[in-house]
């Protein structure tokens, strides 16, 4: 059984071990490495997850092991608080194909439609993750541009396709 929740510093350890194992397991899902995130100090990352409506990190438990992860962030500028973004959205290996990211997304669409005056939500993702991009597309979001180049991994580049949600619009039925 999963268990989804915010996240907060107390769960900064198990966040800090599930997103290293995550860009471990998915180096082209992700732009930072995981040697990066290696050396980014454990109370950054407590400090990350410090409560606020308009930066929230979603959580999936299973059996007191966190196997999953989704931000949600708000933009700030006058002229773009009606955006939200999701950023290091992924699912550890061992929990995929079981629901759990389609669970993240869809807490953090809910999420996102409770937060005044937020319009649409907004992720890119990276052209050799097909079935996050086909699960995405299942919730309702549209790719609406393709940036060439976005990474380079090991002599190779990739693209990202960008995608947007309108919150607008009646939630989407999913599809299988």
């Amino acid at each position: 059984m999963t268990e989804l929740r915010p996240l907060t510093p107390a769960d900064a350890e198990a966040y800090r071990t599930a997103r290293l194992q995550m860009l471990r397991e998915a180096p082209a899902a992700f732009l930072t490495t995981a040697e990066e995130f290696a050396e980014r100090p454990l109370h950054a990352t407590a400090e990350r997850l410090r409560p606020d409506p308009e930066n929230v990190t979603f959580g999936a438990w299973e059996g007191g092991v966190l196997v999953g992860i989704c931000t949600l962030v708000r933009e700030q500028g006058p002229r773009s608080q009606h955006r939200a973004d999701i950023f290091g959205m992924g699912v550890l290996n061992c929990a995929q194909g079981r629901g759990v990211g389609r669970a993240l997304l869809g807490a953090a669409i809910a999420y996102a439609r409770e937060l005044p005056g937020v319009r649409s939500l907004h992720l890119d993702v990276m052209e050799t993750q097909e079935p996050a991009r086909r699960m995405y597309e299942a919730l309702g979001f549209e790719v609406w541009g393709t940036e060439p180049n976005a990474m380079c991994l090991d002599g190779q580049l990739l693209r990202a396709h960008a995608m947007w949600l309108d919150l607008g619009k009646m939630p989407a039925q999913v599809k299988p």
